[in-house]
């Protein structure tokens, strides 16, 4: 009997999306620094206590202390290297990360493969996060309602200038578009910018606006006294 050939469906296969900040196996991990140490041991239960002990050295401590942590692409290139053998391609992913409610980071991969690459840059943006201080953008309004920068503030990153501008509640994100994401994985919902210099770099620009926001707990403030 003749065999018949099934005909194979024409075009590309489909893609197959990965998560770009998989699943952590708590029990797993095996802490190899102090910090780490406590952190699984219950110590240190908040990312703002990791801070004030020490520096973070094992990206898994983010991991086990913020399990929704979210992660975004903004920039990809592929870059060459010339040598005597020839071409060496290469990928430069660009990541931010964040949890909507006050911590940032930013991290850059390069591997060959893609989603080699994307894996080391959302390592390294772990192990950048910082902490920033979110507060009211109006004037008339007394509540601690934190949708907005404090105050004014200014970041830099090589030539390029921003600055954040507090806004009341219903302006939104009053930015660029590259920056939107960094102002919506650290949880700001309504602020203006101004920027200056080349835009045309998104690694520059994302880098400029996060450390605006990490400029703002760099101010100090007197505590209150008890009456």
């Amino acid at each position: 009997m003749p065999i018949e050939k099934r005909e194979r469906p024409k075009g590309r296969r489909p893609r197959v999306e990965r998560p770009l900040n998989p699943p952590f196996d708590r029990d797993a991990w095996v802490p190899k620094t102090q910090l780490g140490k406590k952190v699984k041991a219950g110590e240190i239960t908040t990312l703002d206590d990791a801070f004030k002990t020490g520096k973070i050295m094992e990206p898994q401590i983010i991991d086990f202390l913020i399990p929704d942590l979210k992660a975004k692409v903004i920039d990809v290139k592929k870059t060459t290297r010339v040598t005597r053998a020839g071409r060496h391609f290469s990928f430069r992913v660009s990541v931010i990360i964040g949890d909507e409610n006050g911590h940032i980071g930013a991290g850059t991969g390069k591997n060959s493969e893609r989603f080699s690459a994307q894996e080391k840059a959302i390592q390294d943006a772990k192990l950048n996060m910082v902490s920033i201080k979110r507060g009211s953008g109006s004037w008339e309004s007394n509540t601690d309602d934190d949708n907005s920068v404090p105050y004014m503030t200014l970041g830099k990153c090589a030539s390029l200038r921003v600055e954040l501008i507090p806004a009341p509640k219903g302006v939104g994100l009053a930015v660029s578009d590259t920056i939107k994401p960094v102002m919506e994985l650290a949880g700001i919902t309504n602020v203006w910018s101004k920027t200056r210099g080349a835009t045309d770099t998104k690694l520059n620009f994302v880098r400029a606006a996060i450390n605006a926001l990490e400029n703002l707990s760099k101010l100090k403030t007197l505590d209150k006294k008890e009456e």
